[in-house]
């Protein structure tokens, strides 16, 4: 399984790799679901609570993006599609 790290800043796969962003992992790599929210990187703060499997940090990343981009999306109907975001068993990756 990947870090949560490496998870939360994997920017697509090849094959059975992780690729994963360097820079922004350097960057943001500390960052709670809700910081990464906050700053505006939504796909990474939902990757997080993806990761964490905790429901309210999940609720946290949602409200948040429901009050800045004017939407409702919620936990029953998760918007992985929409970030493009799907927990996948993968054991290596590549940092570009």
């Amino acid at each position: 399984m990947l870090s949560r790290e490496d998870f939360v800043f994997t920017i697509g796969y090849d094959g059975p790799v992780a690729i994963i962003d360097r820079q922004a992992k350097k960057r943001y790599g500390s960052l709670s679901s809700r910081e990464l929210a906050e700053k505006g990187l939504f796909r990474a703060a939902y990757s997080s609570a993806v990761y964490s499997k905790d429901p309210e940090e999940m609720r946290a990343v949602l409200e948040i993006y429901n009050r800045i981009s004017g939407e409702s999306l919620s936990a029953d109907s998760p918007p992985d599609r929409l970030f493009g975001v799907f927990l996948v068993d993968v054991r290596r990756s590549i940092a570009l």
